[in-house]
């Protein structure tokens, strides 16, 4: 990668940050980094291996064919990607989707990390985190999560933003998470960060529970609105506002013919609204994400078993280390409502 001829004037450089697991509900935050990195065109830069990190049995590698057409293991590391800047190479068209600034420059100085939550060693993890930064020259990181919560889909999806670092706060008007209960491995990311003056930021996003067996483009749109502020940036959004108008109807359809949904639904619905009238508190935010990490996975599917299909579609996944595939203390939105309703796949 190129560096600027002058080093102090260069814009700064930004890692997103996701992990796929339970912080990730919807698939919301790993399709965000696979949609970034195909627009931006990123290759890899670096890996941070699985071993030592990953349980395979969880998260097995895969075999696939290389270009070479041999049988090799794809393992699921942890990879930065980002855009690379080969001497001699033509300039991106301007009719050419890419992540472009407000003036219509393309972004070049855009990282990606995409991995699995690890299973072990997590200090040691983020240290090696660290590390990458510090050889990359990242300026800021920004940290995504999803969470599934007790929101309805025919509402825009609430965003949260918190930081540990007082100027990003003040920056963007984030606030320190007040929630103190069980954490993943975004939270140790987020604390090894400060602990070195890196300036970062969390997003959370939240996700209604009773889709939770379908990714959540509603969601993913949600938090690339979000990054588009934030950075000042220009993301095209090519078939995902499709896909999200198809899944929102998708449930429509389905609650249409299901009582006991549509009214569940509604009660969502009224509480949201209920809320956002009175401009909800950064205490009921995290209030809502600590009920969320106390109650048992399981909570969510009371009212309705899924079947063995569904159950193998909302596993664990096995796209590791890619951009297309951690647990924050930073809370998605309101407290929408204590009972849990019916399931339905929008797919």
């Amino acid at each position: 990668m190129t560096e600027p001829a002058d080093q102090h004037a260069r814009r700064p450089r930004i890692m997103i940050a996701a992990f796929e697991g339970w912080s990730d509900a919807g698939a919301a935050t790993t399709t965000v980094l696979q949609h970034l990195a195909e627009l931006i065109d990123a290759e890899v830069l670096h890996a941070i291996g699985a071993e030592g990190y990953v349980d395979f049995q969880v998260h097995r590698p895969k075999i696939v064919f290389d270009e070479q057409g041999d049988r090799v293991l794809d393992w699921p590391d942890t990879r930065l990607y980002g855009k690379v800047q080969r001497p001699g190479a033509e300039a991106i068209d301007p009719d050419t989707e890419t992540v472009r600034r407000i003036d219509g420059t393309p972004v070049t100085d855009l990282f990606l990390l995409a991995g699995v939550e690890p299973a072990r060693d997590w200090l040691s993890f983020a240290e090696e985190i660290i590390e990458l930064i510090d050889v990359w020259d990242i300026d800021s990181v920004i940290l995504l999560g999803s969470m599934f919560s007790d929101a309805p889909h025919s509402r825009p999806i609430a965003i949260s933003m918190s930081s540990e670092d007082a100027s990003r706060r003040a920056e963007t008007g984030a606030e320190r998470s007040t929630y103190e209960g069980p954490a993943g491995i975004s939270t140790v990311v987020d604390l090894a960060l400060a602990a070195e003056g890196i300036e970062s930021l969390s997003l959370w996003a939240q996700v209604p529970h009773y889709v939770h067996s379908a990714p959540s483009p509603k969601a993913t749109l949600a938090i690339l609105d979000r990054l588009e502020e934030l950075l000042d940036i220009v993301i095209p959004r090519g078939a995902l506002l499709d896909e999200a108008t198809e899944w929102e109807a998708n449930i429509d359809r389905i609650a249409a013919t299901d009582e006991e949904m549509t009214q569940y639904i509604k009660r969502l619905e009224e509480s949201r609204d209920a809320n956002m009238a009175a401009e909800t508190t950064g205490d009921a935010l995290a209030l809502e994400f600590e009920k969320f990490l106390e109650q048992p996975r399981a909570d969510h599917q009371e009212f309705a078993e899924p079947s063995a299909d569904d159950a193998a579609e909302s596993g664990s996944g096995d796209d590791a280390g890619s951009p297309a595939g951690g647990a924050s203390d930073e809370p998605g939105e309101s407290d929408e409502s204590d009972d849990q309703g019916p399931e339905t796949d929008a797919r």
